[in-house]
């Protein structure tokens, strides 16, 4: 079994690393399982905006708008691209077409037994082709029906006239300008065809059988295994009539998770290494390119290459036990309004820490006169150059911001271990063997600590000059700060203290602790100090044990099975986020899926 760290205890931080092939077989819903409310639908799927590209100086990635036939298979990368705004084009003027069948009255000369036409729900395009109108009726229909169908409750969806379609919509594009409409009755009848009715005092939302929480690393792992074991994203085309149906909701703007957050001078080659999510590699000529640039777009890449269909920006605010199913209440994160319940059979919860940045507690910070922020929280070092910075942590974060700062103005490195140095490059073997030691010390019932505590800082060329220029020597952690500083009281510790796991003597000697004055003053504190799970959205669960952790196998919850957490602990890494995400894929299919 293994503990997640629990967010009470101020003895260290969460992992300073990167922000944070089997499959199983999706089950076909039970009988008497209750069919998807569609009223709930349509308001669900159009409260939810359509992913945008990366909001970067990198090239946004483009939509990529794909049939049912052509949609890649999960090991597949597709290389046909329309431009989102080819796609908006296409569908304003079939929006136009439509309006403009709305209008027009057809004489009565339908035949007695022809059925009355659809009306073109909000985000569809044309008039359908394919039926006749009722005598006497416009080709929008008349009565409650064509209301029903054009109504939008404008503080339930989020969007208005000539806002961005509903998801989905864009897949009519590439059939052409002028799709046919689907009224609500349509999709009524092709979404309960062949299912259950609705069982009376069902609750209101989506019916879905997993909800992914966030698409960093780990989230965008699980849904590429759920969608390659075979269920259907929200959002894609047929996904109401899907035997088996899944959604990603995120709570950032655009696609690229803590990764799009990170300060602009922290490169690929220096976080930990960024490895390859499942079914297609990223590709950067140059490992020198920001992590801030580089991997958002990568993320945007794949979510457009498998239509993952991920929902943002929405925040995820309760997840609820509701018997057979989790309830999980999102809304649109600049609308609160917006409210969605998503009933799930299971939940992988991805929702990472960097919400949660994590300041440990040191006597004395009430009374510092100076600045204090977060590393997450700085974004160019001349904005802290009016006087002498103290960096608190031993991470890759503390180590490119110091770097950094160098130019700029001076510095004190101060780490609760010496630094423990390694030669060599980060290779994907070394990053296994980490989360294997990491993974180790969970099961243990220890605290999973930081990846950079078992991998080592590398000792590139660019360190090592850091190192000999004294910018990159670390003091041990003060006792106090002061109005003015910070001060270290006692006497000095050896300076011959080093980390026991370093590998050599260079490691031992270059990681070694250095003396310094009793009291340094200082504009600036640093804190370089990792983050906390966010999980405050699953406490309606009561998942914590009396010790205040939530007990972990693997990354199933021991509490409730039908929740798993990725992207902490020992999935932490960008390689234990991959390898997570298809565990609890597989894990949790086979909880959901009947015996026989």
């Amino acid at each position: 079994m293994e503990q997640t760290p629990d967010p009470r205890d101020h003895g260290r931080g969460t992992p300073d690393a990167a922000p944070p092939s089997g499959s199983g077989t999706a089950s076909a819903r039970p009988s008497g399982q209750p069919g998807v409310p569609l009223d709930a639908v349509d308001v669900a799927t159009r409260a939810l905006p359509v992913q945008r590209a990366a909001r970067s100086a990198t090239p946004p990635a483009r939509a990529h708008v794909t049939s049912d036939d052509e949609r890649p298979a999960p090991d597949e990368v597709p290389t046909q691209r329309v431009t989102r705004r080819e796609t908006r084009r296409t569908l304003r003027a079939a929006d136009r077409a439509a309006e403009a069948a709305r209008d027009a009255t057809v004489p009565d000369t339908a035949a007695p037994d022809t059925a009355a036409p659809d009306t073109a729900a909000p985000g569809t395009a044309g008039p359908a082709p394919d039926r006749a109108p009722r005598t006497g009726q416009s080709a929008a229909g008349s009565g409650r029906r064509a209301r029903r169908a054009r109504a939008v409750e404008p503080a339930s969806s989020g969007a208005g006239p000539g806002d961005a379609p509903a998801p989905g919509d864009a897949d009519h594009a590439e059939d052409g300008p002028a799709a046919p409409p689907v009224s609500r009755s349509r999709r009524r009848r092709a979404a309960t065809a062949g299912k259950p009715e609705r069982a009376a005092g069902a609750p209101d939302g989506v019916l879905v059988d997993v909800v992914v929480i966030g698409a960093g690393q780990a989230g965008l792992s699980a849904a590429y295994h759920l969608r390659k074991a075979g269920l259907v994203p929200v959002g894609d085309r047929g996904w109401e009539d899907a035997a088996a149906t899944f959604v990603v909701l995120d709570d950032a703007p655009a696609p690229g998770g803590a990764w799009q957050h990170r300060a602009p001078g922290l490169r690929v080659m220096d976080a930990h290494g960024v490895h390859d999510l499942p079914g297609m590699p990223l590709l950067v000529p140059d490992p020198a390119e920001s992590a801030a640039r580089a991997v958002p777009y990568y993320f945007a890449q794949y979510e457009e290459a498998f239509g993952l269909h991920v929902q943002r920006p929405v925040t995820v605010t309760r997840v609820e036990d509701a018997g057979e199913r989790l309830t999980v209440t999102s809304h649109l994160v600049d609308a609160p309004e917006t409210t969605v319940r998503w009933h799930a059979r299971g939940l992988v919860n991805a929702s990472g820490t960097w919400r949660k940045p994590f300041w440990p507690a040191y006597p004395g910070r009430e009374v510092f006169t100076g600045r204090q922020l977060h590393s997450r929280d700085v974004r160019e070092p001349a904005e802290l150059a009016d006087g002498h910075v103290v960096v608190v942590g031993g991470g890759t974060s503390a180590v490119q911001l110091l770097l950094a700062l160098a130019r700029v103005t001076t510095t004190t490195w101060v780490t609760r271990r010496p630094p423990l140095w390694r030669d060599g490059q980060f290779t994907p073997e070394v990053g296994r063997a980490a989360v294997a030691l990491v993974d180790e010390r969970t099961r243990a019932g220890l605290p999973p600590g930081s990846i950079v505590s078992v991998t080592g800082l590398p000792l590139t060329d660019e360190y090592r000059a850091g190192i000999a220029a004294g910018v990159l020597r670390a003091r041990p952690p003060f006792s106090r700060l002061t109005p003015d500083g910070v001060a270290w009281d006692g006497p000095p510790r050896s300076h011959d203290a080093v980390d026991p796991a370093a590998p050599d003597d260079e490691a031992r000697a270059l990681g070694a602790w250095v003396d310094g004055p009793d009291e340094v003053v200082a504009r600036t504190v640093v804190w370089a100090t990792g983050y906390r799970p966010a999980l405050d959205h699953l406490t309606p669960l009561r998942l914590r044990a009396s010790g205040g952790g939530v007990v972990m196998d693997g990354t199933r919850v021991v509490a409730d099975p039908r929740v798993h957490l990725v992207g902490y602990g020992p999935s932490a890494s960008t390689i234990g986020a991959n390898r997570a995400g298809r565990d609890a894929v597989r894990t949790l299919l086979e909880h959901l899926t009947p015996p026989g």
